[in-house]
């Protein structure tokens, strides 16, 4: 977490932290799964995993830790996939890393009628107005949510921007990963 800024709250520091992860491994990365768990309970219950993942004692009592998961599978719609998801009690939370290409708001008059979801992607790829953007979202059992959102052409760790309620369906989707 060596160049994360401090953020307000526990939730945001974890986004911001999975941000600042994901973006040193570059873009055109697939979308990346994290668990977030208390990391004072983490060290209590499993010393030696804390270890591994370099969590000292100086770090905060209140700190969220993502743990990435395995690989999301490429063939599943990501939808279908968060479907199948169960958490342990342990986990407190959870994250999603997702690249997407996304228009301005001035581009909604502009897209045709009637196009399925493969011919509007195909049209959204080719607008001149598109940006690449990685959305990095996470929620908490509580219902808590904070979103990180970074542009292609603005890479950089103060160019992002964080709020609770900037990817609003993902994050419903992540809570719904937590219901019985």
């Amino acid at each position: 977490m060596s160049n994360t800024p401090m953020a307000a709250n526990p939730l945001t520091r974890a986004v911001l932290e999975i941000d600042e992860y994901v973006s040193g491994l570059g873009w055109d990365q697939p979308a990346r799964l994290f668990a977030l768990v208390d990391t004072a309970r983490l060290r209590a219950e499993q010393p030696s995993l804390a270890d591994r993942l370099g969590l000292g004692d100086e770090q905060e009592t209140t700190a969220l830790t993502p743990i990435e998961q395995d690989e999301i599978p490429t063939g599943k719609p990501l939808d279908e996939f968060l479907g199948t998801i169960a958490w342990p009690d342990a986990v407190t939370g959870c994250a999603l890393t997702v690249e997407r290409l996304m228009l301005p708001p001035s581009a909604e008059a502009q897209v045709p009628k009637d196009l399925d979801e493969a011919a509007l992607t195909k049209w959204v790829a080719r607008h001149p107005e598109r940006q690449e953007v990685r959305m990095t979202v996470a929620v908490l059992r509580d219902g808590a949510r904070e979103s990180a959102l970074r542009l292609r052409e603005k890479d950089s760790a103060t160019e992002v921007l964080t709020g609770s309620e900037l990817v609003p369906g993902l994050a419903q989707a992540l809570t719904a990963t937590f219901e019985e």
